[in-house]
């Protein structure tokens, strides 16, 4: 397959330092359309994760927020999410009136949009956050929910990370009463050190922003049922890759020995109403669904997998949050949809009408035999689909 040269200026925000930045700066002399900009990074282990590309045509802009890294193996033979925007129209002058405040959607997404841009402090986007006021986004549905780096305190607590989701549920979330018996749903492709119990993080702080609803984020989290989809060993196994799917799954055993709690809340990957279950899922999406499985209260699409990195952690009693990473993602919500309450769902790819559920539901748990996939041990009993052992160095 052949591909057009292009000219087309493309700017390109990472999070690359020292020998990898240099690598990429001289990969980038051959072609004088593209420039850089370094994503600030001061805080330790933190990563520049947020997938996002900027579409500028002549007849308008498009935003696309996805799960993909740019990398080959990223667009081939993985599960990913992609939301892709309406083409937003350029805004006709008007006189006394700042682009800036004009084309907002119900779901402010472009002022979230500006905000989360302007956190990274970078004079190479300036131009873009020109072009962004310059559009108008009103047609926008959907609510960003991204992570900045950084500690956020008093009126930015709750700006980014899981403290952002909790204010979107706490203001436009499900009525309490309705989904009191729902449980919730976390979904990602790689798990950070989340603590030695769960009531270190994941089952307080982290629950208690999915759990949040219209109106109250004080939730009695005995009643959450918390559901987490992590692939097992022979998920991994008999997947399209084999073993080498699982380079893109990264959970260490240093750290899954020290949380080995978090098994009792894992269910299999299984998505055979999209034929993509042996397609590993690099995708990271949340939601809340009924018990009955055929509707969601709300769907988190995102690059955050489970993480303190990326949703943030609370500090200094509960007075600022503390996150590491960019990360950036889009929330359904049914009200902004013509729904009051609840948007239908379905895991049947021939389904055109509802929203499409990366997975099957409902969901299956673990059994005693099945293990997480951890990627730093070898792999030597069976083989792969490919005929591989996994013996990482």
């Amino acid at each position: 397959m052949s591909f057009q040269k292009t000219s087309k200026p493309l700017l390109l925000v990472h999070g690359f330092t020292a020998g990898n930045k240099t690598a990429l700066e001289i990969e980038a002399t051959k072609y004088s359309n593209i420039k850089f900009c370094q994503a600030r990074l001061e805080m330790i282990y933190g990563t520049h994760h947020t997938k996002m590309m900027i579409l500028l045509y002549e007849e308008g802009m498009r935003v696309v927020i996805h799960t993909s890294n740019l990398v080959e193996k990223d667009w081939y033979q993985k599960t990913q999410g992609m939301w892709i925007s309406p083409l937003f129209p350029k805004l006709k002058k008007e006189e006394n009136k700042s682009n800036y405040s004009r084309g907002e959607s119900p779901t402010n997404f472009k002022k979230d949009l500006l905000d989360y841009i302007g956190s990274y402090k970078a004079y190479q986007l300036k131009d873009w956050q020109q072009h962004i006021a310059d559009h108008d986004m009103s047609g926008a549905k959907v609510v960003i929910i991204g992570s900045s780096p950084g500690r956020h305190m008093a009126e930015n607590k709750h700006k980014f990370g899981h403290m952002r989701l909790r204010k979107v549920l706490n203001t436009h979330g499900p009525p309490k009463d309705f989904v009191q018996s729902w449980p919730v749903i976390g979904q990602y492709s790689s798990i950070g050190s989340l603590g030695a119990t769960k009531e270190a993080w994941l089952a307080t702080e982290f629950l208690q922003s999915l759990a949040t609803v219209e109106g109250s984020s004080c939730v009695p989290l005995s009643s959450i049922n918390l559901k987490l989809i992590f692939p097992t060993k022979d998920n991994v196994r008999c997947s399209l890759e084999g073993y080498p799917a699982g380079a893109s799954i990264p959970y260490s055993i240093n750290v899954a020995k020290k949380q080995t709690y978090i098994t009792s809340y894992f269910h299999h990957w299984i998505s055979k109403g999209r034929g993509r279950s042996r397609a590993m899922p690099h995708i990271k999406s949340y939601c809340r669904p009924s018990p009955s499985s055929q509707e969601v209260a709300w769907f988190l699409v995102t690059s955050a997998n489970l993480s303190k990195a990326a949703w943030g952690a609370l500090e200094k009693k509960g007075s600022q949050l503390m996150i590491r990473s960019y990360e950036l993602g889009v929330l359904f919500l049914p009200k902004f949809f013509g729904s009051k309450k609840i948007i239908p769902v379905s895991s049947d790819i021939n389904d055109t009408d509802n929203l499409l559920l990366p997975y099957d539901l409902p969901l299956k748990p673990y059994q005693k035999e099945d293990r997480p996939w951890i990627w730093d041990i070898a792999y030597k009993e069976l083989p792969d689909c490919n005929g591989n052992m996994w013996c990482p160095s």
